[in-house]
């Protein structure tokens, strides 16, 4: 008997880690080899961009809006035409909406912008490290808009995912690979600064979009404005450069190269975002810096240093951390006045027919344990046991639970 305070304060701190009644089944899991694999292909279609921007810079060819306005243009392309042809009403989204998409277009557009003129301004070593804000933003951002909560062990995978970058930045320096310019260290870290910002507003509004709506319709509106707003200030901005390019096969390749990647990029993020979250797959995209290298020791002659494949390890390692442990949603009480309901937002009473009115506030969203399926049944009743919901006793919180995925 006198052990058991013990046994329980230990219990309810795995429990807040993330760790209790956890086996190594429970975390190699299909679904979590599906996450990383599909994350390191996102980081390889980040790393076909670089590339064949760095052949563009080579050809003295810098025209980051053009380049980004041949994204935005296929995007409307193909995802307005199946929004138009299918039984969603074109008008009453823009109607109700606009607003919102034209602000996550904007968040988007800016975002690629300001990170490539940073180039100009300030070395590689502060962009690497720099960029990397956009996880904290975005975990705030999270945290408050989408209502996401994080274990310990989330913000543990973190920290090893930048120890990771930290590694790779010391063998940029060893290396002597601090490229770029120092004509105005504070303007262009200050972009950094801005463009992570944006990522993170344009990931965050991604992110519920294709959660809470359909990755169709988020990305014909991010084609839509993104070209709209992507020609405005190509206009602008680039008309001398553009006139200026000397237009050849090679060049006419590299611009097709750029372009269907980022088409790539665009279309199947969505995907791996749903299965995951967007914090998730920015914590997988640090690894397009290290695949990028990989390529310039080939292509362009880097010198190598084994602390690169020591970073592509760590921030592996840290990655299948943070989705080993799903994150929870801690879901608000709903308008009795409102008709719209989901199976993510309530749980089912045992007769089916009864009022659905309890709502899932603790430990994780059972839309996550629906499609998924990382845990299994009988991990989760243990899990509320431990934590029951609020003003539910822990023997129905398991009913409850066993009848929505055992």
């Amino acid at each position: 008997m006198e052990g058991q305070p013990e046994e329980r304060l230990c219990g309810k701190c795995r429990v807040g880690c993330g760790l209790h009644s956890y086996n190594l089944r429970d975390v190699c899991t299909w679904h979590l080899v599906k996450t990383v694999i599909m994350g390191q292909v996102l980081s390889l279609l980040i790393c076909g961009t670089a590339v064949s921007c760095a052949y563009l810079a080579h050809s003295r060819v810098e025209t980051p809006m053009l380049q980004s306005f041949l994204n935005y243009a296929l995007l409307l392309l193909t995802y307005m035409t199946i929004l138009i042809t299918g039984e969603r009403n074109i008008m009453q989204i823009l109607k109700t909406k606009w607003w919102k998409y034209l602000v996550m277009g904007l968040a988007d557009v800016e975002a690629n912008y300001a990170v490539v003129k940073a180039y100009q301004f300030t070395t590689l070593t502060s962009i690497q490290l720099l960029d990397c804000f956009v996880i904290p933003v975005l975990m705030l951002l999270s945290w408050f808009i989408l209502k996401t909560r994080y274990r310990l062990l989330h913000f543990v995978a973190v920290v090893v995912c930048l120890l990771g970058v930290g590694a790779m930045v010391g063998a940029d320096i060893l290396a002597e690979r601090d490229q770029g310019s120092t004509s105005d260290v504070v303007l262009g870290d200050g972009l950094v600064l801005l463009s992570a910002v944006l990522y993170a507003v344009s990931n965050t509004c991604q992110e519920y979009t294709v959660k809470n709506l359909s990755r169709i319709e988020f990305l014909g509106m991010m084609g839509l404005f993104g070209t709209v707003i992507s020609g405005i200030q190509l206009a602008v901005l680039e008309t001398h450069a553009v006139a200026a390019i000397k237009w050849d096969l090679h060049i006419v390749m590299l611009f097709a190269v750029y372009a269907l990647c980022m088409y790539a990029l665009y279309s199947f993020m969505p995907v791996v975002v749903k299965m995951t979250s967007a914090t998730a797959v920015n914590l997988s995209l640090l690894t397009a810096d290290l695949f990028s290298l990989f390529c310039g020791f080939f292509l362009f002659h880097y010198t190598f240093s084994a602390l690169y494949i020591v970073s592509f390890v760590v921030i592996t390692v840290g990655f299948v951390l943070f989705n080993a442990v799903p994150t929870y949603t801690a879901l608000p009480e709903d308008d009795p006045t409102d008709p719209v309901e989901s199976s993510s937002d309530r749980l089912l009473e045992p007769d089916g027919d009864a009022p659905r009115n309890e709502t899932l506030t603790c430990h994780f969203s059972v839309q996550y344990v629906q499609f998924h399926n990382q845990w299994n049944c009988t991990t989760l009743c243990m899990e509320f046991k431990h934590t029951p919901i609020k003003g539910i006793s822990s023997s129905r919180c398991v009913f409850l639970i066993k009848s929505l995925c055992c």
